[in-house]
């Protein structure tokens, strides 16, 4: 088995990409608490606008991503790109930037998001049986853990079952949004526009507030660069990454704007920063007998996303192990159904590790500080290759003053909070991130391999019955004469 190779297949079209970036970004945020945007911006017109720009900025930091992603076509999002636009720099320098992002993007990041995700759907499937008070942690974080593991065992599994849940469940949280947009349109043809027709009463001038208030609302858009990690099994990717893009992130910023209209059509802002759980209160207002669909159709959408989060993910895991940034073993497919297994398992461990001891607003402050200094650097990867790589083929070339912008934004969340309120989630994370280097140096650069890993790698081989994997690198056209280094690189 070990001479055997394999490698990834191009299972995911056009569709499975947009329900990908879709069914990632509308979680339970909008269903259970979009309070903190309206609690911040003060007034209901605010709240809109935020709602609105908050897509705009994830919009404008996809179409970045789609460049890279088309101009490096390989899976894994910034550990790709990173590599190959730093990667030139140096044997020590050059690989760093990609290492330090498989660090905090395997031990933070991601799993903090797959396990912020899972958390709120533990939660609200606990719910029903606790119905005057709030569930037990014990119970919610047990009903979170064998959520994760179902997960992890589809996406082991099979990736054409993984893609079929995505999209099934994305239309489902689809069909939640119609509801309670159509229901609330009906009630503001009805003349229900007492709350809605509020506009900018009691609008905020701290600009402060206004930056928290967009904090929530990016929370909620968070995942529109997961369909860069799966780049190498996009059947066309030069076309369907940016189409994508296009298409999916403007439908769930329409959709968020909606779900707004549908819920102030029938609540007041004030019983709205009062609800834990906003799309419940609607439903018993609106449904009657029926609002049990409701926390059924959130525990759906959390359970989406929460596989898009996994499927992703693991294919970041995927590349760091064939880099050589984290064990071999993780860049070894199922011999027969060509899923990475042993990423899959690692991804999951890791979020029901932060799960035990977490909570989920410690957990989100943790995680908007690593994941924003991220995109900076990847949207000024962008504006770095257009400087050093300009004979590079673009597929797709973004305005230049598009990843400018984002680079700017993201220097504003990452530095406004640390300004504004401090907080010990902050540096620790900041130490978590520095910390990389102290495993960057013996284990990657130096090369050191710890006494009886080579033979417990060969066990994990054995247990999950997976392969080495083929290369799958493909040249990428560049005129300049770094290109055999940069290829050698990724």
């Amino acid at each position: 088995m070990g001479e055997e190779t394999v490698k990834l297949k191009k299972n995911v079209g056009l569709l499975s990409g947009i329900m990908l970036i879709v069914g990632t970004m509308i979680g339970s945020g909008i269903f259970i608490s979009p309070k903190g945007v309206l609690q911040n911006s003060g007034s209901v017109a605010l709240s809109m606008i935020v709602w609105v720009g908050c897509g705009v900025l994830a919009t404008l930091g996809a179409l970045s991503y789609a460049e890279l992603g088309t101009c490096v076509p390989k899976s894994g999002a910034e550990h790709a790109y990173f590599l190959f636009a730093y990667g030139p720099l140096g044997k020590i320098i050059g690989p760093i930037p990609c290492f330090l992002f498989d660090w905090v993007g395997l031990f933070i990041i991601r799993p903090t998001m797959f396990a912020v995700i899972s958390l709120s759907l533990g939660t609200y499937a606990a719910k029903p049986f606790y119905e005057n008070c709030d569930p037990p942690d014990s119970v919610v974080k047990m009903i979170t853990i064998c959520t994760m593991l179902l997960i992890a065992f589809i996406n082991a599994w099979s990736v054409r079952v993984a893609t079929i849940v995505q999209n099934v469940l994305t239309f489902a949280k689809l069909l939640a949004i119609a509801i309670i947009a159509g229901g609330g349109i009906y009630y503001l043809a009805l003349g229900s526009t007492e709350y809605i027709s509020e506009g900018f009463e009691d609008t905020v001038t701290d600009p402060s507030l206004v930056a928290l208030a967009f904090y929530n609302g990016l929370w909620s858009f968070d995942g529109w660069n997961n369909l860069n990690f799966v780049t190498e099994e996009l059947k066309n990717p030069t076309r369907d990454l940016p189409l994508s893009i296009i298409i999916g992130i403007p439908l769930t910023t329409a959709c968020y704007v909606l779900t707004n209209v549908g819920y102030l059509s029938v609540m007041s802002k004030e019983e709205i920063n009062l609800s834990h759980a906003v799309a419940v209160m609607w439903g018993e207002k609106v449904l009657g007998i029926m609002a049990w669909i409701i926390p059924m159709f959130v525990v759906m959408s959390c359970f989406g996303a929460a596989n898009g989060v996994l499927f992703s993910t693991g294919r970041l895991c995927y590349v760091a192990g064939r880099e050589g940034h984290f064990p071999q073993v993780f860049s070894h497919l199922h011999y027969q159904r060509m899923t990475p297994v042993p990423s899959v398992i690692f991804t999951a461990l890791m979020g029901i590790v932060i799960i035990i001891p977490g909570e989920i607003s410690t957990l989100i402050d943790f995680y908007s500080f690593s994941a924003w200094t991220v995109y900076g650097l990847g949207a000024f990867t962008v504006i770095y290759l257009r400087i050093t790589r300009p004979d590079l083929k673009r597929p797709y070339r973004v305005p230049i003053f598009i990843p400018v912008i984002v680079v700017f934004m993201a220097i504003y969340l990452v530095l406004a909070p640390v300004i504004q309120n401090p907080k010990i989630e902050t540096l620790f994370a900041f130490l978590f991130i520095c910390s990389g280097l102290l495993f960057y140096f013996p284990f990657v650069y130096f090369r050191f391999i710890p006494p009886g890993i080579g033979k417990f790698q060969v066990f994990l081989q054995k247990l999950f019955a997976v392969c080495p994997t083929k290369d799958a690198n493909e040249p990428i056209a560049d005129d300049d004469s770094d290109t055999a280094k940069s290829e050698k690189m990724l």
